[in-house]
Protein backbone atom coordinates (compact mmCIF):
# COMPACT_ATOMS: atom_id res chain seq x y z
CA UNK A 1 0.00 0.00 0.00
CA UNK A 2 2.85 2.68 0.77
CA UNK A 3 4.74 1.76 -2.88
CA UNK A 4 0.92 2.18 -4.11
CA UNK A 5 0.72 5.84 -2.07
CA UNK A 6 4.32 6.80 -3.26
CA UNK A 7 3.50 6.01 -7.14
CA UNK A 8 0.36 8.30 -6.77
CA UNK A 9 2.99 11.12 -5.21
CA UNK A 10 5.59 10.43 -8.44
CA UNK A 11 2.22 10.73 -10.56
CA UNK A 12 1.05 13.96 -9.33
CA UNK A 13 5.13 15.11 -9.27
CA UNK A 14 5.44 14.02 -13.03
CA UNK A 15 2.24 15.96 -13.55
CA UNK A 16 2.87 19.06 -12.53
CA UNK A 17 6.51 18.84 -13.74
CA UNK A 18 5.81 17.84 -17.72
CA UNK A 19 3.13 20.60 -17.39
CA UNK A 20 5.16 23.25 -16.53
CA UNK A 21 6.93 22.28 -19.74
CA UNK A 22 3.76 22.09 -21.57
CA UNK A 23 2.99 25.71 -20.71
CA UNK A 24 6.67 26.82 -22.25
CA UNK A 25 6.89 25.11 -25.26
CA UNK A 26 4.10 26.65 -27.40
CA UNK A 27 5.63 30.30 -26.53
CA UNK A 28 9.36 29.88 -27.16
CA UNK A 29 9.26 30.92 -30.57
CA UNK A 30 7.10 34.29 -29.79
CA UNK A 31 9.05 35.14 -26.45
CA UNK A 32 12.29 34.82 -28.33
CA UNK A 33 11.67 36.84 -31.29
CA UNK A 34 11.23 39.92 -28.83
CA UNK A 35 15.27 39.17 -28.46
CA UNK A 36 15.58 38.40 -32.10
CA UNK A 37 14.94 34.85 -32.72
CA UNK A 38 14.95 33.60 -35.74
CA UNK A 39 13.33 29.85 -37.20
CA UNK A 40 17.32 28.55 -37.39
CA UNK A 41 17.86 30.13 -33.43
CA UNK A 42 14.85 28.50 -32.43
CA UNK A 43 16.79 25.14 -34.14
CA UNK A 44 19.74 26.21 -32.24
CA UNK A 45 17.81 26.78 -28.84
CA UNK A 46 16.12 23.12 -29.28
CA UNK A 47 19.15 21.30 -29.73
CA UNK A 48 20.86 23.09 -26.57
CA UNK A 49 18.33 21.29 -24.55
CA UNK A 50 18.98 17.85 -26.06
CA UNK A 51 22.58 17.80 -25.98
CA UNK A 52 23.05 18.56 -22.52
CA UNK A 53 20.21 16.53 -21.64
CA UNK A 54 22.01 13.60 -23.52
CA UNK A 55 25.50 14.16 -20.97
CA UNK A 56 23.84 14.60 -17.95
CA UNK A 57 20.73 12.54 -17.83
CA UNK A 58 22.64 9.02 -17.50
CA UNK A 59 24.57 10.36 -14.91
CA UNK A 60 22.18 11.87 -12.64
CA UNK A 61 20.92 8.43 -12.81
CA UNK A 62 23.83 6.84 -12.17
CA UNK A 63 24.32 9.03 -8.72
CA UNK A 64 20.43 8.38 -7.95
CA UNK A 65 21.28 4.95 -7.81
CA UNK A 66 24.70 5.86 -5.61
CA UNK A 67 22.80 8.67 -3.36
CA UNK A 68 19.34 7.64 -3.35
CA UNK A 69 16.67 8.86 -5.70
CA UNK A 70 14.43 11.19 -4.08
CA UNK A 71 17.43 13.64 -3.72
CA UNK A 72 18.19 13.86 -7.00
CA UNK A 73 14.94 14.23 -8.06
CA UNK A 74 14.19 17.26 -6.11
CA UNK A 75 17.56 18.65 -7.59
CA UNK A 76 16.41 17.82 -11.08
CA UNK A 77 12.97 19.71 -11.03
CA UNK A 78 14.40 22.56 -9.00
CA UNK A 79 16.60 23.52 -11.78
CA UNK A 80 13.42 23.30 -13.68
CA UNK A 81 12.42 26.04 -11.73
CA UNK A 82 15.39 28.20 -11.86
CA UNK A 83 15.35 27.32 -15.79
CA UNK A 84 12.15 29.12 -15.91
CA UNK A 85 12.77 32.28 -13.92
CA UNK A 86 15.46 32.54 -16.16
CA UNK A 87 13.09 32.39 -19.40
CA UNK A 88 11.09 35.05 -17.23
CA UNK A 89 13.97 37.87 -16.35
CA UNK A 90 15.86 36.97 -19.77
CA UNK A 91 17.33 40.41 -21.46
CA UNK A 92 18.95 38.64 -24.17
CA UNK A 93 19.01 35.74 -26.18
CA UNK A 94 22.39 34.40 -24.24
CA UNK A 95 19.76 33.86 -21.37
CA UNK A 96 17.70 31.85 -23.33
CA UNK A 97 20.28 29.61 -23.97
CA UNK A 98 21.58 29.68 -20.38
CA UNK A 99 17.96 28.48 -19.28
CA UNK A 100 17.55 25.64 -21.95
CA UNK A 101 21.02 24.30 -21.08
CA UNK A 102 20.76 24.71 -17.42
CA UNK A 103 17.40 22.12 -17.73
CA UNK A 104 19.08 19.88 -20.28
CA UNK A 105 21.91 19.70 -17.30
CA UNK A 106 19.37 19.19 -14.69
CA UNK A 107 16.79 17.42 -16.86
CA UNK A 108 17.15 13.58 -15.32
CA UNK A 109 14.13 14.01 -14.04
CA UNK A 110 12.36 11.76 -16.02
CA UNK A 111 15.01 8.79 -15.85
CA UNK A 112 15.10 9.29 -11.90
CA UNK A 113 11.18 8.60 -11.74
CA UNK A 114 11.70 5.84 -13.97
CA UNK A 115 14.24 4.15 -11.49
CA UNK A 116 11.93 4.80 -8.55
CA UNK A 117 8.85 2.97 -10.13
CA UNK A 118 11.45 0.04 -11.56
CA UNK A 119 12.74 -0.04 -7.75
CA UNK A 120 9.15 -0.95 -6.35
CA UNK A 121 7.40 -3.14 -8.85
CA UNK A 122 8.25 -6.53 -10.47
CA UNK A 123 8.30 -7.99 -14.07
CA UNK A 124 4.55 -8.62 -14.06
CA UNK A 125 3.61 -4.82 -13.05
CA UNK A 126 6.53 -2.92 -14.11
CA UNK A 127 4.98 -2.30 -17.58
CA UNK A 128 1.16 -1.54 -16.03
CA UNK A 129 3.28 1.04 -13.87
CA UNK A 130 5.63 2.80 -16.48
CA UNK A 131 2.14 3.16 -18.02
CA UNK A 132 0.18 5.17 -15.66
CA UNK A 133 3.95 7.42 -15.46
CA UNK A 134 3.91 7.94 -19.44
CA UNK A 135 0.06 8.46 -18.87
CA UNK A 136 1.52 11.53 -16.38
CA UNK A 137 3.81 13.13 -18.44
CA UNK A 138 1.29 13.01 -21.49
CA UNK A 139 -1.38 14.58 -19.34
CA UNK A 140 0.87 17.26 -18.51
CA UNK A 141 1.93 18.16 -22.37
CA UNK A 142 -2.07 18.06 -23.40
CA UNK A 143 -2.82 20.25 -20.40
CA UNK A 144 -0.34 22.58 -20.50
CA UNK A 145 -0.24 24.44 -24.10
CA UNK A 146 -3.61 25.34 -23.43
CA UNK A 147 -3.00 26.97 -19.91
CA UNK A 148 0.17 28.70 -21.45
CA UNK A 149 -1.74 30.47 -24.30
CA UNK A 150 -4.75 31.49 -21.70
CA UNK A 151 -1.78 32.65 -19.46
CA UNK A 152 0.02 34.70 -22.22
CA UNK A 153 -3.23 36.77 -22.30
CA UNK A 154 -1.75 38.33 -18.41
CA UNK A 155 1.71 39.15 -20.62
CA UNK A 156 4.39 37.00 -21.98
CA UNK A 157 6.35 36.23 -18.67
CA UNK A 158 3.18 35.56 -16.87
CA UNK A 159 3.39 31.64 -18.36
CA UNK A 160 7.09 31.36 -17.44
CA UNK A 161 6.69 32.30 -13.60
CA UNK A 162 3.40 30.28 -13.66
CA UNK A 163 5.86 27.10 -14.76
CA UNK A 164 8.88 28.27 -11.89
CA UNK A 165 5.93 27.98 -9.74
CA UNK A 166 4.48 24.57 -10.88
CA UNK A 167 8.44 23.20 -10.94
CA UNK A 168 8.63 24.73 -6.82
CA UNK A 169 5.39 22.76 -6.07
CA UNK A 170 7.17 19.85 -8.08
CA UNK A 171 10.30 20.37 -5.76
CA UNK A 172 8.45 20.45 -2.69
CA UNK A 173 6.15 17.90 -3.01
CA UNK A 174 9.49 15.58 -3.56
CA UNK A 175 11.08 16.84 -0.45
CA UNK A 176 8.42 16.27 1.64
CA UNK A 177 5.26 13.83 0.26
CA UNK A 178 7.86 11.15 -1.62
CA UNK A 179 9.89 8.25 0.06
CA UNK A 180 12.80 7.21 -0.94
CA UNK A 181 12.93 3.99 -3.29
CA UNK A 182 16.69 2.37 -2.73
CA UNK A 183 17.53 2.05 0.59
CA UNK A 184 20.91 3.08 2.12
CA UNK A 185 22.26 -0.27 2.29
CA UNK A 186 22.02 -0.85 -2.27
CA UNK A 187 23.65 2.44 -2.29
CA UNK A 188 26.17 1.63 -0.11
CA UNK A 189 26.81 -1.85 -1.86
CA UNK A 190 27.55 0.04 -5.22
CA UNK A 191 31.09 0.74 -5.88
CA UNK A 192 31.18 1.34 -9.37
CA UNK A 193 31.46 4.91 -10.86
CA UNK A 194 29.96 6.23 -13.70
CA UNK A 195 31.77 7.09 -16.98
CA UNK A 196 30.45 8.15 -20.40
CA UNK A 197 31.36 5.23 -21.65
CA UNK A 198 28.67 4.19 -20.13
CA UNK A 199 26.79 5.79 -23.41
CA UNK A 200 28.12 3.06 -25.44
CA UNK A 201 28.71 -0.04 -23.26
CA UNK A 202 25.55 0.29 -22.82
CA UNK A 203 24.61 -0.55 -26.37
CA UNK A 204 26.77 -4.18 -26.20
CA UNK A 205 24.38 -5.26 -23.84
CA UNK A 206 21.76 -7.79 -25.15
CA UNK A 207 18.37 -7.01 -25.20
CA UNK A 208 18.92 -3.64 -23.62
CA UNK A 209 21.46 -2.55 -26.67
CA UNK A 210 17.95 -3.30 -29.38
CA UNK A 211 15.49 -1.55 -26.78
CA UNK A 212 17.28 1.63 -26.70
CA UNK A 213 18.12 2.03 -30.31
CA UNK A 214 14.26 0.92 -31.23
CA UNK A 215 13.63 3.79 -28.42
CA UNK A 216 15.72 5.80 -30.44
CA UNK A 217 14.06 5.04 -33.76
CA UNK A 218 10.73 6.19 -32.47
CA UNK A 219 11.28 8.75 -30.99
CA UNK A 220 13.03 10.57 -33.98
CA UNK A 221 9.75 8.96 -35.91
CA UNK A 222 7.54 11.10 -33.62
CA UNK A 223 9.99 14.17 -33.64
CA UNK A 224 9.93 14.27 -37.63
CA UNK A 225 6.47 13.63 -37.65
CA UNK A 226 5.73 16.89 -35.33
CA UNK A 227 7.25 19.13 -37.76
CA UNK A 228 5.25 17.57 -40.93
CA UNK A 229 2.00 17.98 -38.47
CA UNK A 230 2.09 21.34 -38.02
CA UNK A 231 3.57 22.51 -41.67
CA UNK A 232 0.60 20.06 -43.14
CA UNK A 233 -1.78 21.83 -40.60
CA UNK A 234 -0.79 25.37 -41.86
CA UNK A 235 0.12 24.95 -45.39
CA UNK A 236 -2.30 22.10 -46.35
CA UNK A 237 -5.16 22.20 -44.35
CA UNK A 238 -4.97 26.36 -43.22
CA UNK A 239 -6.61 25.22 -40.19
CA UNK A 240 -6.42 28.05 -37.28
CA UNK A 241 -4.19 27.99 -34.54
CA UNK A 242 -7.12 27.23 -32.46
CA UNK A 243 -8.06 24.29 -34.35
CA UNK A 244 -4.40 22.81 -34.58
CA UNK A 245 -4.17 23.14 -30.91
CA UNK A 246 -7.55 20.64 -30.26
CA UNK A 247 -6.06 18.55 -33.14
CA UNK A 248 -2.88 18.59 -31.21
CA UNK A 249 -4.31 17.58 -27.95
CA UNK A 250 -6.64 15.15 -29.27
CA UNK A 251 -3.60 13.53 -30.49
CA UNK A 252 -1.87 13.50 -26.64
CA UNK A 253 -5.09 11.83 -25.50
CA UNK A 254 -5.14 8.90 -27.25
CA UNK A 255 -1.78 8.14 -26.10
CA UNK A 256 -2.90 8.41 -22.45
CA UNK A 257 -5.71 6.24 -23.59
CA UNK A 258 -3.42 3.85 -24.92
CA UNK A 259 -1.24 3.84 -21.81
CA UNK A 260 -3.86 3.37 -19.62
CA UNK A 261 -5.18 0.16 -20.93
CA UNK A 262 -1.34 -1.41 -20.61
CA UNK A 263 -2.36 -3.34 -17.44
CA UNK A 264 -4.95 -5.49 -20.06
CA UNK A 265 -2.53 -5.71 -22.47
CA UNK A 266 -0.17 -7.48 -20.03
CA UNK A 267 -2.61 -9.63 -19.11
CA UNK A 268 -3.91 -10.52 -22.75
CA UNK A 269 0.16 -10.70 -24.34
CA UNK A 270 2.87 -11.93 -21.71
CA UNK A 271 5.39 -11.15 -23.60
CA UNK A 272 6.25 -6.87 -23.86
CA UNK A 273 8.07 -7.52 -27.06
CA UNK A 274 5.29 -8.69 -28.86
CA UNK A 275 2.73 -6.04 -27.69
CA UNK A 276 5.85 -3.76 -29.10
CA UNK A 277 6.43 -5.32 -32.50
CA UNK A 278 2.43 -5.03 -33.25
CA UNK A 279 2.23 -1.45 -31.67
CA UNK A 280 5.04 -0.55 -33.69
CA UNK A 281 3.79 -2.09 -37.16
CA UNK A 282 0.09 -0.60 -36.62
CA UNK A 283 1.47 3.07 -35.94
CA UNK A 284 3.92 2.19 -39.09
CA UNK A 285 0.95 2.08 -41.10
CA UNK A 286 -1.18 4.60 -40.11
CA UNK A 287 2.03 7.10 -40.60
CA UNK A 288 2.56 5.34 -44.19
CA UNK A 289 -0.84 6.07 -45.33
CA UNK A 290 -1.19 10.06 -43.69
CA UNK A 291 1.44 10.90 -46.33
CA UNK A 292 -0.98 10.37 -49.19
CA UNK A 293 -3.85 12.14 -48.35
CA UNK A 294 -5.10 15.71 -48.71
CA UNK A 295 -8.14 15.90 -46.00
CA UNK A 296 -8.74 16.47 -42.93
CA UNK A 297 -10.83 13.42 -42.32
CA UNK A 298 -8.54 11.04 -43.36
CA UNK A 299 -5.39 12.68 -42.23
CA UNK A 300 -7.01 12.81 -38.07
CA UNK A 301 -8.07 9.05 -38.15
CA UNK A 302 -4.09 8.49 -39.46
CA UNK A 303 -2.88 10.86 -36.81
CA UNK A 304 -5.15 9.60 -33.80
CA UNK A 305 -4.19 5.89 -35.16
CA UNK A 306 -0.45 6.47 -34.77
CA UNK A 307 -1.06 8.09 -31.72
CA UNK A 308 -3.16 5.38 -30.06
CA UNK A 309 -0.52 3.05 -30.11
CA UNK A 310 2.43 4.67 -29.70
CA UNK A 311 1.86 5.70 -26.48
CA UNK A 312 2.66 1.49 -25.66
CA UNK A 313 5.80 3.08 -26.94
CA UNK A 314 7.28 4.53 -23.52
CA UNK A 315 5.85 1.74 -21.19
CA UNK A 316 6.80 -1.14 -23.36
CA UNK A 317 10.71 -0.25 -23.74
CA UNK A 318 11.19 1.11 -20.40
CA UNK A 319 9.80 -2.36 -18.74
CA UNK A 320 12.12 -4.10 -21.22
CA UNK A 321 15.03 -2.46 -19.96
CA UNK A 322 14.17 -2.90 -16.57
CA UNK A 323 13.68 -6.09 -16.49
CA UNK A 324 16.88 -7.09 -18.28
CA UNK A 325 18.84 -4.60 -16.20
CA UNK A 326 21.46 -5.12 -13.07
CA UNK A 327 18.89 -3.46 -10.44
CA UNK A 328 21.77 -1.94 -8.90
CA UNK A 329 22.09 0.45 -12.08
CA UNK A 330 18.89 1.18 -12.90
CA UNK A 331 19.47 4.89 -12.77
CA UNK A 332 22.21 4.33 -14.70
CA UNK A 333 20.92 2.82 -17.57
CA UNK A 334 17.03 4.36 -17.91
CA UNK A 335 19.03 7.73 -18.07
CA UNK A 336 21.09 6.32 -20.76
CA UNK A 337 18.25 5.63 -22.77
CA UNK A 338 17.06 8.68 -22.02
CA UNK A 339 19.60 10.12 -23.36
CA UNK A 340 19.39 8.71 -26.75
CA UNK A 341 15.82 9.97 -26.69
CA UNK A 342 16.92 13.27 -26.02
CA UNK A 343 19.34 12.82 -29.13
CA UNK A 344 16.35 11.44 -31.19
CA UNK A 345 14.24 14.74 -30.24
CA UNK A 346 17.39 16.84 -31.79
CA UNK A 347 17.31 14.85 -34.98
CA UNK A 348 13.46 14.47 -35.73
CA UNK A 349 13.19 17.73 -36.14
CA UNK A 350 16.31 18.36 -38.59
CA UNK A 351 15.83 15.46 -41.08
CA UNK A 352 11.76 16.65 -41.19
CA UNK A 353 13.52 20.14 -42.12
CA UNK A 354 15.87 18.61 -44.81
CA UNK A 355 12.95 16.82 -46.24
CA UNK A 356 10.32 19.30 -46.07
CA UNK A 357 11.77 21.20 -49.01
CA UNK A 358 11.21 18.24 -51.21
CA UNK A 359 7.47 17.77 -50.11
CA UNK A 360 5.50 18.01 -46.90
CA UNK A 361 4.06 14.48 -47.71
CA UNK A 362 7.43 13.03 -47.73
CA UNK A 363 7.73 13.97 -44.10
CA UNK A 364 5.42 11.34 -43.01
CA UNK A 365 6.92 8.96 -45.41
CA UNK A 366 10.69 9.84 -43.52
CA UNK A 367 8.82 9.31 -40.68
CA UNK A 368 7.27 5.84 -41.79
CA UNK A 369 10.61 4.40 -42.69
CA UNK A 370 12.33 5.15 -38.84
CA UNK A 371 8.97 3.19 -37.75
CA UNK A 372 9.89 0.97 -40.22
CA UNK A 373 13.66 0.26 -39.08
CA UNK A 374 12.44 -0.12 -35.54
CA UNK A 375 9.45 -2.57 -36.40
CA UNK A 376 12.35 -4.96 -37.97
CA UNK A 377 14.15 -4.41 -34.91
CA UNK A 378 11.32 -5.53 -32.65
CA UNK A 379 11.81 -9.14 -34.24
CA UNK A 380 15.25 -9.27 -32.68
CA UNK A 381 14.11 -7.91 -29.32
CA UNK A 382 11.31 -10.46 -29.12
CA UNK A 383 13.66 -12.95 -29.79
CA UNK A 384 16.58 -11.59 -27.57
CA UNK A 385 13.77 -11.52 -24.84
CA UNK A 386 12.73 -15.37 -25.08
CA UNK A 387 16.52 -16.44 -24.83
CA UNK A 388 16.92 -14.27 -21.85
CA UNK A 389 13.77 -15.92 -20.30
Amino acid sequence: MKADKNLWVLIFVCVINSLGFGIIVPLLYTYGKKFGMTPETMGFLTASFSVAQFFATPALGALSDKWGRKPLLAISLAGTCMSFILFAVAQNIMFLFAARILDGLTGGNISVAQAMVSDTSTADDRAKKFGYLSSAFGLGFVLGPALGGLLSKFGLQVPFYFAAGIALLGTLSTIFLLKETRPAQQRNGRKSKFTFASLITALKVPVISTAVFISFLLTMAQFTMIIGFQTFNVDVLKNSPAKIGLFYAAFGITGIIMQLCVPLLTRIFKSKGLILLLSTALSGVAMFLSGFTNTFIFFAICMLTYGLFNGLRNPMLNAVIADHNDQNKQGEILGVNQSYVSIGQALGPVAAGLINGVSVHAVFFLSALFILIGFLLTFRLKSQEQQQT
